[in-house]
């Protein structure tokens, strides 16, 4: 199997037309289900093996859930006129401080369901002038419209949901 690639040598491109706005709300309210069928027939060990000082594959879960606070965080930043975006934790100090080996599954997947469920709510509210509101990306220098973030996310999503299968398929 091929490996995912590293998300920060990722490059992308912030053009989506205003009418990929509907499937990238999609996109982002059925990541809770496709992970939750990904997870659940798992077991316990296989969860929480750590592949050298890579994360096992309920840290990425976990890690998923502890982006929700900054994926509502910049939206708050775009809607409300800021310049630039807040920045993330590039190191993940969150994800690796909570210890989500040691929480139980069906916790870390009830706790994304709900707040990503609540950022969704918030993106079905906008307009269409709303989803062309943009702020600056701090790390990849670029402005960022509602629909481009919204979009970033789902990648992320995607990507760690990659990393996700890539560990089921090797560990």
């Amino acid at each position: 199997m091929i490996a995912p690639t590293d998300w920060y040598t990722r490059e992308f491109r912030f053009d989506l037309p205003l009418e990929a706005w509907a499937g990238t709300v999609e996109r982002l309210r059925g990541t809770p289900a496709r992970l939750a069928d990904r997870l659940l027939p798992l077991s316990a060990d296989l969860l929480t093996q750590c592949p050298g000082e890579e994360w096992s594959i309920q840290e990425h879960a976990g890690h998923l859930l502890d982006l929700c606070e900054i994926e509502m965080g910049r939206l708050d930043d775009i809607l409300s006129g800021a310049p630039f975006l807040r920045t993330a934790d590039l190191e993940n100090r969150k994800t690796y401080a909570a210890n989500y080996n040691t929480h139980a599954l069906k916790d870390i997947l009830a706790a994304f369901h709900r707040e990503r469920g609540r950022f969704v709510e918030r993106l079905e509210r906008l307009d269409i002038h709303d989803i062309q509101l943009s702020a600056l990306h701090p790390r990849l220098k670029q402005p960022l419209r509602v629909i481009d973030h919204a979009w970033f996310f789902a990648e992320h999503d995607d990507h760690h949901l990659a990393q996700i299968t890539f560990l089921i398929n090797t560990l």
